[in-house]
């Protein structure tokens, strides 16, 4: 099927937190000194209010403290001359403090504005606009924050939200043992036969698990990308005037599943990865055990640490994932937002303007060494003018940084660029995001709010970013194992219209047509 529109980009996670936001990066270019700022803000006294931020656990570092007299919630406080009460909510548990309309000055949330755990605040009048406090008191912010995010936090063509931020929503890569691949004297796979013929070799030297399959393909999606037909939430695309989702194209989905059917019939993946854990998953990569498999980039010091203690002489690289018959491949692109807050409408507009200035704030040197390294003589030292920094080793220590993380609001989170200068492998992660992840990835339509279709027909529709509708997902194992022809996929594609879909794609239609809540990812 050829595709008939090119999709501009919109853009978690980034790695695996308790807290959302947690991974901070460089400062823009264009960050104005903090030091003036600072001058100006203790003649006036404290801006107070109270402010939320989102988590998706209830365990961590802000349990086993009194977050109010948290040394990191203090000294953010004295940087920003603020006095703040701070709580950190469950993203499951935002629609009960909604209820009870126990609501702070400022709340924070995952994802876009319509999203379901905001529970249609923003829909409902309940933050105010910011665009005109925007431009008055964050000069930096409304430079640069992309088009994109500040659409993702807006309704009705205002801003609501302060956004967390991607530059580059292509977060997912291809990883390899690259000793396995110098011991087989072979190159890195740039098409998917030179990807099939690399795992036969590896099959060939013993390798249990050539590439690392798992449970309803997720991050197991590598032959997907290269055909791009995803089956995602945020995976649709402009076909003969309607927007409908890319597993309608019958013949790169047929290939791609005879690609994995093939796969599994060599023996180049688990005969059982349909029920393969994340957490065998990641053990059996942590063993040594997988020879290509894909996840965040973000994970490479886990795998350049762990999998050469498992075996001796093991190297891991990052290498571009293989492309399909249109030049296409890798992963999903990311929503351009991470993490938002947006600002009660009873706050006075005086104090609504001090804390749009307390986020501007969020962009400057000051901030992110504050976050990222915490306080000098504490958590790091300066020696000849470099810092000193010492990653924790504790699962305390670790959770106290990701805590201090996860206050740095209003921010580029792709990586955290000021980190990985005291990264050993900081230097090649940033250069595999620019060079690499920059130049691949699968841009899609998708919509904030939601499609109420989706609610009405919960089999048709995509459960989340990466993860495909029921109905999709249950033809596409039993067809990887012979159990159904994969010839039948036009039928698989007329039942999901039978059962939802035809509603789903009639309403994502209408919502693109009249530019009603589209989020757009990936560039022409």
């Amino acid at each position: 099927m050829k595709k008939t529109a090119g999709i501009v980009l919109a853009g978690l996670l980034t790695v695996s937190t308790v807290l959302a936001g947690c991974s901070t990066s460089s400062p823009a270019s264009s960050s104005q000194p903090a030091s003036a700022a600072a001058t100006e803000a203790a003649k006036k006294p404290p801006t107070k209010f109270s402010i939320s931020f989102p988590t998706t656990s209830n365990t961590g570092y802000h349990t086993r403290v009194d977050i109010n007299s948290d040394k990191w919630v203090k000294k953010l406080e004295e940087l920003t001359n603020t006095d703040l009460t701070v709580k950190v909510i469950e993203v499951s548990k935002m629609g009960i403090m909604f209820a009870s309309n126990d609501i702070p000055d400022v709340v924070g949330s995952l994802g876009t504005a319509t999203d379901k755990a905001m529970s249609g605040s923003v829909e409902a009048g309940m933050f105010m606009p910011l665009d005109d406090l925007l431009k008055q008191n964050a000069p930096n912010l409304m430079k640069n924050v992309p088009k994109e995010a500040w659409e993702a936090v807006s309704y009705n063509g205002k801003i609501y939200g302060i956004p967390n931020w991607l530059n580059n929503p292509s977060r997912r890569t291809t990883f390899i043992r690259t000793d396995l691949l110098e011991k087989a004297g072979l190159q890195p796979p740039k098409t998917v036969d030179e990807f099939l013929n690399v795992l036969r070799k590896f099959k060939e030297m013993g390798v249990k698990y050539p590439y690392g399959g798992r449970e309803n393909l997720k991050y197991a999606d590598t032959i997907l990308g290269a055909y791009d037909v995803l089956p995602y939430k945020e995976q649709f695309e402009l076909v003969n005037g309607q927007v409908v989702p890319k597993f309608f194209d019958v013949e790169n989905m047929t290939k791609a599943l005879t690609v994995y059917k093939t796969m599994l019939d060599e023996g180049l993946m688990a005969k059982e990865f349909a029920t393969v854990s994340s957490t065998d998953w990641l053990k059996s990569i942590r063993a040594g055990e997988v020879g290509i498999w894909s996840s965040n980039l973000v994970s490479l010091n886990d795998f350049r640490t762990n999998i050469p203690n498992a075996v001796q002489g093991a190297k891991v690289d990052v290498i571009p994932s293989p492309i399909g018959p249109e030049g296409k491949g890798g992963y999903l692109m990311y929503l351009p937002v991470t993490s938002a807050h947006y600002i009660n409408k009873n706050v006075k507009p005086e104090t609504a303007a001090e804390i749009v200035k307390y986020f501007e704030w969020m962009s400057s040197d000051e901030a992110y060494k504050f976050f990222t390294y915490g306080v000098e003589g504490d958590t790091y030292t300066v020696v000849d003018g470099k810092i000193n920094y010492k990653e924790p080793t504790t699962k305390e220590g670790l959770e106290e940084q990701d805590f201090r993380g996860t206050l740095h609001a209003a921010h580029e989170s792709t990586v955290n660029r000021l980190k990985m200068q005291t990264d050993p492998n900081g230097p090649y992660i940033l250069n595999a995001f620019d060079t690499i992840l920059a130049k691949e990835g699968l841009s899609g339509i998708g919509f904030a709010p939601d499609l109420e279709a989706n609610a009405k027909f919960p089999d048709a529709a995509s459960p989340g970013s990466d993860a495909p509708p029921k109905i999709i997902i249950d033809h596409m194992i039993k067809m990887i194992y012979g159990k159904e022809p994969i010839s039948d996929w036009p039928k698989v594609i007329d039942e999901y219209k039978s059962k939802g879909g035809n509603e789903i794609i009639k309403e994502a239609t209408e919502r693109y047509n009249a530019k009603k809540g589209v989020l757009y990812l990936g560039k022409l």
